[in-house]
């Protein structure tokens, strides 16, 4: 298949393609719009099936990049990349140093920050080969991992989802069900609960589960069956996907809306979850906190009052999409589509 005729491809700017057989690198970096500044997105280190998915992954996520940061207002485009990790034992220094050498040769194009798999400590390896890096933990504008911004700017729109839908102010007494408890979903979860709201969990990863159990009084049900609970909220805070033909009738929830990127499996899940009356918050207006941080860090001057106005804008924003939704009687992920479409200038 040409990559032109791909059906994700979306006119992106480039498309680059890393291998480096000494260290096991091989990756994809997307740069999909660079109108608003230099492309920026996260680095997913993931066991792909094949290199098919890698690439139909990493067209998606830059595609949504650019959305996210366009609806931010940010000073940044859009761009991802991913890392298939090599079976067997390997190197992870040598292979993040050869990353970082793939991300200079792009040539300040595409600045990367972290994402699923992928650490600080990776980062600062990163680091070593590069300056178009972000989501470090030293340096004079240094802010760590972007985690807990992107938790943060959920919670807020999840108010902001909840007021609009249910009539009520925050999250207090809502039964939430969170889909997936990495540094995101977890950080998530801890804001609900200090809130007030009833959480049921679910992730592959035992340990998380368990410590969620025991720290937050989490219910836990399997990854299966988490999407069905009954629950005020569902919040998809694994990978992409969540919504998708299988899942749709089962979803038992007022509102839909978490941390992970694409989470319609097609757009025409949006028009299905509005004909059952739910509530769908487009996940790159709900999930930008982490790359608004980043766009401070990528300033020079780390301002967290930037960051915090920023976070309050994306509650604005949020509540314009489910406006124009309601009067227009369409989907939110088409509303939200064609508002950063606009800011974009595409047409």
């Amino acid at each position: 298949m040409s990559i032109f005729s791909h059906p994700d491809f979306d006119n992106h700017e480039g498309l680059y393609t890393f291998s480096e057989p000494e260290s096991g690198l091989k990756c994809f970096i997307a740069v999909h719009n660079t109108n608003r500044g230099p492309a920026s997105g996260g680095t997913r280190f993931w066991s792909y099936a094949d290199d098919t998915a890698a690439l139909t992954d990493v067209l998606r996520l830059s595609k949504a990049m650019s959305y996210k940061n366009a609806m931010a207002e940010i000073p940044l485009g859009g761009g991802k990349a991913v890392i298939l990790k090599p079976e067997g034992e390997f190197d992870r220094e040598a292979l993040f140093t050869a990353y970082g050498r793939a991300v200079e040769k792009v040539g300040g194009q595409y600045i990367t920050a972290e994402d699923v798999g992928v650490s600080t400590d990776d980062m600062r390896v990163i680091k070593t080969q590069t300056d178009y890096v972000a989501g470090l933990d030293d340096g004079e504008a240094a802010s760590g991992d972007p985690s807990p911004h992107t938790a943060d700017g959920i919670f807020r729109g999840l108010e902001v989802a909840v007021k609009h839908k249910l009539g009520v102010d925050g999250v207090g007494g809502l039964i939430v069900a969170v889909q997936g408890l990495g540094h995101v979903g977890y950080a998530l979860a801890q804001k609900l609960k200090t809130s007030g709201a009833q959480l049921i969990v679910a992730d592959i990863n035992q340990e998380a589960t368990q410590r969620a159990a025991e720290e937050l009084k989490a219910t836990v049900v399997t990854v299966d069956q988490i999407h069905a609970q009954e629950a005020d909220i569902f919040a998809p805070c694994a990978l992409g996907g969540a919504i998708n033909a299988d899942t749709i009738d089962d979803i038992q929830a007022y509102i839909v809306g978490g941390a992970a990127n694409n989470q319609l499996k097609t757009a025409e899940m949006g028009r299905a979850l509005m004909d059952r009356d739910i509530l769908y918050c487009p996940d790159y207006v709900l999930n930008a906190g982490g790359i608004i941080n980043v766009a401070a860090e990528v300033s020079g001057t780390y301002d967290y009052k930037w960051v915090d106005g920023k976070l309050e804008g994306l509650r604005v924003t949020l509540q314009e999409v489910f406006d124009r939704s309601k009067s227009l009687g369409r989907p939110t992920n088409d509303i939200a589509d064609e508002m950063a479409r606009e800011r974009l200038k595409l047409s």
